[in-house]
């Protein structure tokens, strides 16, 4: 079955550090770009960083499974390994996560591995894993 890519366009403050962290740490390849804008492959989807400084950063939460969760945020469900990879790539690298990588809701429906960060404008990414992927829409 084919999906279809989604498309989000999002604010960022700079976009040199838009692509140094899009492109060289999550490593999504730069397509088509402009002074004011960026787009990047994001595992199949297009994301496209705007400049638009005044818009930036992560403001509210709601609390899942024992975490403030970023209310805005978007990220990719990776395979598990692919997941464990990311993982220690951004470990590595130093992030600072907002949620650190675990697994969430063990023992359920929707058992997931999570991790949460902010890009350097502020925006929340949310990486996720599912060791079934029928878990990702259980009830």
């Amino acid at each position: 079955m084919d999906i279809p890519r989604f498309h989000l366009a999002f604010p960022v403050r700079d976009l040199a550090e838009a692509r140094a962290f899009y492109g060289d740490l999550l490593g999504c390849p730069e397509g088509r770009s402009s002074d004011e804008w960026v787009d990047f492959d994001f595992h199949g989807h297009q994301i496209v960083a705007h400049l638009a400084p005044e818009e930036v950063g992560h403001r509210s939460t709601n609390a899942v499974d024992g975490h403030q969760v970023p209310v805005r945020h978007f990220g990719a469900i990776l395979p598990p390994a692919a997941w464990d990879v990311l993982a220690q790539r951004l470990t590595a690298a130093g992030t600072t996560f907002v949620i650190e990588p675990h697994t969430r809701f063990k023992g359920e429906a929707g058992e997931q591995s999570t991790m949460f960060f902010l890009d350097p404008s502020g925006n929340a990414l949310e990486f996720k894993a599912f060791a079934d992927d029928a878990m990702v829409f259980a009830k």
